[in-house]
C-alpha cells in the first residue's frame, strides 16, 4: 500500500526545507503554496523560498550562534544552506545571497523531485493526516481562522519591516567609501559617512516625515531586532548613531578619521548592481522615503528599486501550544514550523521546518520523535520557544545566550568559539545516536542546479 503523503502548507523557507527533508527520506509530499494565485503584501514572485526582506542570512562565523546553526543545518542535509552556499555574494563576515539565484534553485530542485507535488492553491482548512503548517507570518485569513479554531482565539503578532534597495551605479562614490567594520571580510560594504550636522538634519527629517498609517484594528508591536528607523529615532536623537548608523570600526579614508555616523549598503545580487540599506526598515510613505533617504551623503541621486515597507507578521504562542518536536500539543500529527512558531530570521525559520520534517518522518515510521540537545544552536532555540514557563512570549533569534554555560573561565571570542565547537560535537552525536540522517541508499537524488541535465 502506498504511504500517505505529508501535507506541507507554505512554500517559504521553512516549507521548502520541510518538503525537501521529507522527500529525501523517501516520503511523498504535497507542498501547497498560494502564490501566484494570491500574492501577499511582501512577496513579488511565485518562487518558493523567496527572500522578501534582506538578502543576508546573517553572520557565517563560529563566533555567532546563527553561524553555528548554519553548520548544524549543513550536517543535516539542508536544501536552504545548499542553495545559499551556491548563490553567495560578497558580504564580509555575513552569508548574503543573490535572491533570484537562491529561490530559483530551490524552486527548480523541488519542482523536479519525483516525490514532491507542488500545488498552487490557497489552503483554507487544515487537512487531515500528517501535516506541517509553515504558511509564514502572512498566513491567509481562512487558514489563520482554521488554526485559531484549533488552538484558541489568542493571536499574537508583530510587525516586520523591509529595507530599501538602491542601484549601485547611482551611489556617488566620491562621497561614499568601501570597507567592512574593522577591515573584516574585505571592502564588501559601501559606506555613506555623515558629519554631526548632517546626521541631526537627517534625524529631524526622519521624525517629521509622513508615515503610512496602521489599520484601525492593528496595534503595532515591533520585534526589537527589526525596528523601523523612525521608531528607533523616537527613542532619542543619538539612538541611530548607536544602532544601525554606528560608525564603530570604520574610518573614512578621505577625512582620515571615523565619521560621526554612517549608512552601510550591502550587496544584494551576484553582479553587484543592487545594494540593500542595512538596518533601514521604515514605515515612511514612498515619496517621503525618496526625499529623506536622498539626504544621505552619496545617495543624493539614488535610484530605489525597492522602497521600505512594513507588514503584519503572525506567530503562535509556542510555549503554550508547541512541543519541542514541533508538534502541536492538541494534535500529534500536526506540526508547525517557520516564523509562525516565534523564531526570527531566515535561517531559524528554515531550521524549524527541517526539525518538523525529521519528526514527521519519524512519526510515519512509528519511531520515537527527537529533540536536538540544548548545547546545539537548534536545540537551544527550540527549548526557548517551547518553554512552558515563559510569559509574554516574543520571537527569538539563535544566540549563545540560549545555550548552557561552559565550565571554566573562558570569555569573549574564545568562549563563543568553544560553545560553537561543543554544539557541532553535540549535533554530530545526536545525528548518530538517533539515526536522524537517512541512509545513503534511502536518500532522494541530490539537488541539481536549474537547467542541469541530471
Amino acid at each position: 500500500m502506498e504511504r500517505l503523503a505529508v501535507n506541507v502548507i507554505g512554500g517559504g523557507l521553512a516549507g521548502s526545507e520541510a518538503a525537501w527533508q521529507l522527500a529525501r527520506r523517501g516520503l511523498r509530499v504535497r507542498l501547497s503554496e498560494m502564490r501566484p494565485l494570491r500574492m501577499t503584501e511582501a512577496h513579488q514572485t511565485a518562487n518558493l523560498a523567496e527572500l522578501v526582506c534582506s538578502n543576508s542570512l546573517r553572520n557565517a562565523s563560529m563566533e555567532t550562534a546563527v553561524g553555528v546553526l548554519k553548520q548544524e543545518m549543513r550536517r543535516l542535509g539542508s536544501l536552504v544552506m545548499l542553495a545559499a552556499d551556491r548563490a553567495r555574494v560578497p558580504a564580509g563576515a555575513a552569508l548574503a545571497v543573490d535572491r533570484e539565484d537562491f529561490s530559483g534553485f530551490i524552486t527548480a530542485t523541488l519542482q523536479s523531485h519525483p516525490l514532491v507535488e507542488i500545488a498552487r492553491e490557497e489552503v483554507a482548512a487544515i487537512p487531515d493526516g500528517p501535516t506541517i503548517i509553515a504558511s509564514g507570518p502572512l498566513t491567509g485569513a481562512a487558514l489563520g481562522e482554521a488554526l485559531n479554531q484549533l488552538i484558541g482565539p489568542r493571536n499574537l503578532y508583530f510587525y516586520d519591516a523591509i529595507a530599501p534597495i538602491v542601484t549601485a551605479e547611482t551611489i556617488d562614490m566620491n562621497l561614499a567609501f568601501r570597507a567592512s567594520r574593522y577591515a573584516k571580510g574585505g571592502d564588501d560594504y559601501i559606506n555613506c559617512p555623515m558629519n554631526e550636522a548632517q546626521y541631526h538634519a537627517f534625524v529631524d527629517a526622519l521624525l517629521l516625515a509622513e508615515k503610512v498609517e496602521h489599520h484601525p484594528f492593528e496595534k503595532p508591536v515591533y520585534f526589537e531586532g527589526c525596528m523601523p528607523i523612525e521608531e528607533m529615532a523616537r527613542r532619542g536623537p543619538l539612538t541611530l548613531a548607536f544602532g544601525p548608523m554606528r560608525p564603530v570600526g570604520l574610518s573614512d579614508p578621505r577625512a582620515g578619521k571615523r565619521p560621526f555616523a554612517v549608512v552601510q549598503l550591502r550587496q544584494d545580487d551576484r553582479e553587484g548592481r543592487l545594494y540593500n540599506m542595512v538596518g533601514f526598515q521604515t514605515k515612511m510613505t514612498y515619496p517621503e522615503q525618496r526625499r529623506v533617504l536622498r539626504m544621505v551623503p552619496g545617495l543624493e541621486h539614488a535610484e530605489f528599486v525597492r522602497l521600505g515597507s512594513l507588514h503584519r507578521n503572525t506567530f503562535i504562542d509556542s510555549p503554550r501550544l508547541l512541543r519541542p518536536t514541533m508538534q502541536l500539543q492538541m494534535r500529534h500529527d500536526l506540526f508547525v514550523a517557520g516564523q509562525m512558531v516565534g523564531v526570527e530570521g531566515y535561517v531559524e525559520s528554515a531550521a524549524a521546518g527541517l526539525l518538523a520534517a525529521i519528526n514527521a518522518a519519524k512519526l510515519l515510521d512509528s519511531r520515537p520523535l527527537v529533540r536536538p540537545p540544548a548545547e546545539t544552536a537548534l536545540g537551544s532555540l527550540v527549548d526557548y520557544i517551547t518553554d512552558g514557563s515563559r510569559k509574554n512570549f516574543q520571537p527569538m533569534n539563535a544566540n549563545y545566550g540560549l545555550m548552557p554555560e561552559l565550565p571554566g573561565r573562558l570569555r569573549g571570542r574564545q568562549k563563543k568559539i568553544a560553545m560553537g565547537e561543543r554544539a557541532l560535537r553535540a549535533i554530530d552525536e545526536w545525528i548518530a545516536v538517533n539515526q536522524v540522517e537517512p541512509a545513503a541508499s534511502a536518500c532522494a537524488p541530490e539537488a541539481a542546479a536549474p537547467g542541469d541535465p541530471r
